[in-house]
């Protein structure tokens, strides 16, 4: 199997459902009760949006690769970051970066094109909803991507950042998620919700909707099994 090294922390919540995830389908797949080579660098979230905030994308940078040369001496063969905004500099880290890494913005547009979507809706954080990352790749494949409205893009933020990345789930954030995405869904027509932040699936699990939940950790999860256990 090859070493996988992930840059955790960003935020724990994710980290956490990564390592058992990956580990569980790598059993799962084997059929046997083995572990995954597997080393996790824990960064954090807050100093990743605080980064973010300032708009300092060089100290972004910087603070990321660090993680990935402690998990490249660590062995790892390649790496994958379990939080979509450090994708803010992925360009820039992957050129840098002594091993490559697995983009989760790769693996969600590669499962998107299967898909056929044509319009999706990305909830995230301020710096991936109003960032450009991730919608220029799924631009280059004709596929559309649009946000909430200022006011919903200000709550969903805040709720990531204030409850979510400490794994709290309230009823009443739950609702207005849901509320979001129906408008969203009924108005714009959109093919999928796309749950572009590594915590919001802990909402999310609780929410049914008429469209597709676009879980972009899972992908990114079943990517990562795939290329540990490839030849």
């Amino acid at each position: 199997m090859k070493k996988l090294g992930l840059i955790g922390g960003t935020g724990p919540e994710s980290t956490i459902v990564y390592y058992k995830e990956i580990t569980g389908g790598v059993q799962k797949q084997l059929n046997q009760n083995v572990f995954p080579p597997l080393s996790i660098e824990s960064l954090s979230v807050f100093e990743v949006l605080k980064y973010c905030n300032n708009q300092d994308y060089d100290g972004l940078l910087q603070y990321l690769l660090s993680g990935i040369n402690n998990l490249a001496g660590a062995g790892a063969e390649y790496a994958a970051l379990t939080g979509i905004t450090p994708h803010i500099v992925y360009e820039d880290l992957s050129k840098k970066s002594p091993i490559p890494i697995i983009s989760m913005v790769g693996t969600a547009c590669e499962f998107s094109k299967k898909k056929h979507h044509q319009k999706i809706a990305l909830l995230g954080t301020l710096p991936t909803m109003k960032g450009s990352f991730f919608q220029k790749e799924f631009a280059i494949n004709n596929i559309s991507v649009i946000t909430a409205s200022e006011k919903e893009m200000s709550f969903i933020s805040n709720k990531i950042e204030k409850e979510l990345e400490f794994g709290i789930v309230n009823d009443a954030t739950v609702q207005e998620l849901k509320g979001i995405s129906l408008r969203l869904y009924e108005e714009e027509k959109v093919d999928a919700i796309v749950l572009g932040c590594t915590e919001l699936p802990l909402a999310f699990d609780n929410i049914d909707l008429p469209i597709e939940k676009m879980d972009v950790m899972r992908i990114h999860i079943e990517a990562l099994i795939s290329l540990i256990l490839s030849e």
